[in-house]
């Protein structure tokens, strides 16, 4: 069957359905017309699955790692050794989740899909240095792939909404179900 252009060069449809998907699936619910709706949601679904396919394959493993020790404000220690300011570390376990092939194929795979996206704090105050960055990748495999682990499919809903002002193009809200 193939696919729909959108009106669009190839380079600029991926870019734009690729936008739409990361949202869809970071939002949960967006507005677009119904032919870019129906785009996303192959993109979506496709990825939707193969997160819910690899949610439990993983394993846990306890690693060490060195930190800089740190006081109470938050700032590195520093200690006097041959006449350098040196950071002082300490050894920390950390329990880490160590992807399975399979899983980091698919963590791969969203990733080239998918762009990074930042949260940024809803009051709209100090936005640079209170966002932070959002890992679409576990979201996917933690969040929306557990929900959907058990659905064999269709995992997205349309809803229209009638035409749009400007030029009475068909809207729809595709929503996560």
């Amino acid at each position: 069957m193939g696919y729909r252009k959108l009106g669009r060069t190839s380079s600029q449809r991926k870019a734009m359905l690729r936008s739409l998907a990361t949202n869809l699936l970071y939002h949960g619910k967006i507005i677009t017309t119904e032919t870019r709706a129906k785009e996303v949601r192959r993109i979506a679904e496709k990825l939707i699955t193969l997160a819910a396919k690899e949610k439990d394959s993983f394993t846990e493993v306890t690693v060490k790692a060195k930190t800089p020790k740190r006081d109470k404000e938050g700032k590195r220690v520093k200690k006097e050794e041959n006449g350098k300011r040196v950071t002082v570390f300490e050894e920390v376990e950390k329990t880490v989740k160590k992807d399975s092939p399979s899983r980091l194929a698919a963590r791969r795979k969203i990733l080239s899909v998918l762009y990074p996206v930042t949260s940024v704090p809803a009051d709209g105050r100090k936005k640079r240095s209170a966002s932070e960055s959002v890992n679409m990748a576990e979201k996917l495999f933690g969040e929306i792939g557990a929900k959907y682990a058990d659905r064999p499919g269709g995992y997205t809903r349309m809803i229209k909404i009638g035409p749009r002002k400007g030029d009475a193009a068909p809207q729809v809200i595709i929503e996560l179900v």
